[in-house]
């Protein structure tokens, strides 16, 4: 099962190989790029049929079942539908950086799938500094919706921009602190080493994945919550909900440009995901060894699909936050709990040498009772945020 587990590197040398050697270096990148610039955008689309048929079915109704097979080329007449839309721009809007404000978003995106490993020797630019290059690039992000919202000369927008911004550098913070755990674990920033520091068994029976550990469960779902309010997912979907500021700060984008903001919303879903797999669920590793025949490249991706489904279960079952409840929870316990997360982290680390069953268990309940216990604190303090709220009306 190896040449189908290096199908698609063997068919790169391939192609590669047929080029001049003064044009290989540009064959390779090209190769590298398109199949990240054609593959994500047809998984958004695909995602966005999945994700209105599963919501529809959560809430006993149908989703789209009109266009095409069983409704799935609905995405295609949406996408018709945007790109022959009229574009209607403010007139004392700054029509250089409304334009530009989408391509801002979308572009850092694409270039965080470029460190991304899909599989065995499948990572576009396998880099030291990988891990700090996906977050460097990522927070681009904050610039494009300042951007949005300045840029279409309308108050609501800048105030809406102005939440969104608050809200994406509030959990950013924990999302890098929920990240900064493996890499004290493995000791490289390079996702590749990551992955490799996973591939030994812990047990027979259960693989090395750092969610497996007390501070890797943590950590994955630190990550996951901060992922969620990154992505600008139920129930952290503030910025654009209709029933906060219009639509945050794309109260003044319609057609095309919309909908590239559309798309890039879900590739850093889709790319956050995906770090998430690197960091704490193996990358493309297998869970059991005797599953090792399965394609690398297909544990990934279905590892993705199963991240792309909780995201879309998530949103089908939470309600949305208030402002307030959701920029207390990132300053008064995601935050907190990442900081301890590290130092849970620290102490398995330095207890590596606790092997034997009694010390071994021993060493679970000390890292566990470091995060159980600030939960439960932190927990119970952020409740208070989340009452009921009493409304008295002058008589």
């Amino acid at each position: 099962m190896e040449a189908v587990d290096q199908a698609f590197v063997s068919l790169k040398h391939w192609i590669v190989g047929l080029f001049p050697p003064v044009a290989q270096p540009w064959a390779s990148i090209l190769l590298s790029i398109t199949p990240i610039l054609i593959f994500f955008p047809l998984l958004f689309g695909i995602t966005t049929i999945l994700e209105r048929k599963g919501l529809g079915r959560m809430q006993n109704r149908l989703g789209p079942n009109r266009v095409g097979p069983a409704g799935f080329f609905q995405f295609i007449a949406d996408g018709l539908k945007m790109l022959t839309k009229e574009d209607i721009v403010p007139r004392a809007a700054d029509h250089a950086v409304h334009f530009i404000a989408p391509f801002v978003l979308l572009v850092p995106v694409l270039l965080a799938f470029s460190v991304l490993p899909y599989g065995r020797n499948m990572v576009p630019i396998d880099i030291d500094s990988g891990l700090l290059f996906f977050f460097a690039v990522g927070s681009a992000t904050e610039l494009s919706v300042f951007m949005a919202g300045w840029s279409s000369c309308n108050k609501y927008s800048l105030l809406g921009a102005m939440r969104g911004i608050a809200q994406m550098i509030s959990y950013e913070l924990p999302l890098v602190l929920a990240s900064l755990t493996v890499v004290m674990m493995v000791g490289s920033l390079r996702l590749t080493e990551i992955v490799d520091a996973q591939s030994v068994p812990y047990w027979p029976w259960l693989p090395r994945w750092h969610v497996f550990t007390p501070w890797g469960c943590a950590g994955f779902l630190l990550f996951l919550v901060a992922a969620t309010a990154e992505s600008n997912r139920t129930p952290f979907d503030i910025p654009e909900a209709e029933s906060e500021i219009i639509a945050g700060y794309l109260v003044e984008y319609s057609g095309f440009k919309y909908a590239l903001f559309f798309l890039g919303e879900y590739l850093g879903l889709f790319a956050v995901s995906s770090l998430g797999i690197t960091l704490f669920l193996g990358g493309w590793l297998p869970p059991f060894a005797f599953l090792s025949f399965i394609p690398s490249w297909l544990w990934f991706f279905v590892k993705l699909l199963s991240m792309i489904f909780l995201f879309i279960w998530i949103r089908g079952t939470l309600p949305r936050l208030r402002t307030d409840q959701l920029m207390a929870f990132a300053w008064k316990f995601m935050l907190p709990m990442t900081l301890i997360n590290i130092v849970a982290a620290a102490l398995w680390h330095f207890s590596r040498g606790w092997e034997v069953p009694f010390a071994l268990g021993l060493r679970w309940l000390s890292c566990a009772a470091i995060l159980v216990v600030p939960y439960w604190i932190f927990g119970r303090a952020v409740a208070t945020r989340f009452a009921k709220r009493i409304y008295r009306y002058a008589t």
